[in-house]
């Protein structure tokens, strides 16, 4: 079996202009991308860089330019069915409960109601959600949601869990909650994770390695940074920690006029 999880081997994503169809543009390029089995990668770079569209090759909603993609050392063709994906924006079905939100994906694989129900409370209980299998997500707080959705992803059992930027919208408390609960329930099970996010913070204090993205368009890797913090790791408090502090500099002196220049571009964009 290969040693790596998920590869994107040099791809390459061009689109046609949403303003001129005759136009195309290359939003991805020449990108490689790997990550090992029971590695938590993380991906960060300027806003529009191409993250979530890596992401979405990654899970096979979106088929490369060219290039090829490898799950545990086999092509993928169409959806890949070891994936996980945690949205950024809440894909839980407001008619459903919590409980049968997180039931849903493995009634969709064949389990029978009574055991998807089953597991889905089980699932509820790790994220500390027990007892609100019966409410519905307009009762629950956006902290609750991202929990839901998190046992929905989970319950499913992938091997490799795919999130796109899942907590960007929880305050700083709520997303550090967030952020230790992740991190120890992928202690428990060592699944294999690509983790898009903004946030560097968020990034160095979760991840055993760091991509770092140049801006687009053409978006391709430009740094990548082992994270030597000792596990498990509080995510608060691991950033009062100096080889933290030397790893931000680091990674910041990268990222910084990539983010300039992403930044200049949307001014651009909306002028």
């Amino acid at each position: 079996m290969s040693e790596f999880a998920l590869e994107l081997i040099d791809i390459q994503c061009t689109f046609r202009s949403k303003d001129d169809p005759s136009q195309r543009y290359t939003a991805v390029a020449d990108t490689t991308l790997r990550v090992r089995a029971g590695e938590f990668v993380s991906v960060v770079g300027p806003t529009g860089c191409g993250k979530s569209t890596l992401l979405n090759v990654g899970a096979g909603l979106l088929a490369p330019s060219s290039g090829e993609v490898k799950v545990f050392g086999q092509a993928l063709s169409g959806i890949n069915a070891r994936a996980g994906y945690m949205f950024q924006t809440e894909a839980l079905m407001p008619w459903r409960s919590a409980l049968d939100n997180v039931a849903v994906g493995l009634q969709y694989r064949g389990m029978a109601k009574a055991q998807a129900r089953e597991q889905a409370q089980q699932w509820l209980a790790r994220v500390g959600l027990a007892g609100f299998g019966d409410r519905y997500p307009h009762q629950l707080s956006g902290g609750m949601r991202k929990r839901v959705a998190l046992a929905q992803t989970l319950a499913l059992d992938p091997d490799i869990i795919l999130m796109d930027e899942p907590f960007s919208a929880l305050d700083i408390q709520t997303r550090q909650l967030m952020e230790n609960e992740v991190l120890d329930l992928w202690a428990a099970k060592r699944k294999a994770v690509l983790f898009i996010t903004h946030d560097l913070d968020e990034a160095i204090a979760m991840s055993d390695r760091v991509v770092v993205l140049s801006a687009g368009p053409g978006t391709r890797p430009i740094g990548e940074f082992t994270i030597d913090l000792a596990r498990p790791r509080d995510v608060a408090e691991v950033r009062t920690h100096a080889r933290f502090v030397e790893l931000h500099t680091q990674i910041w002196g990268v990222l910084r006029d990539e983010v300039l220049k992403g930044y200049a571009q949307q001014l651009r964009k909306a002028a």
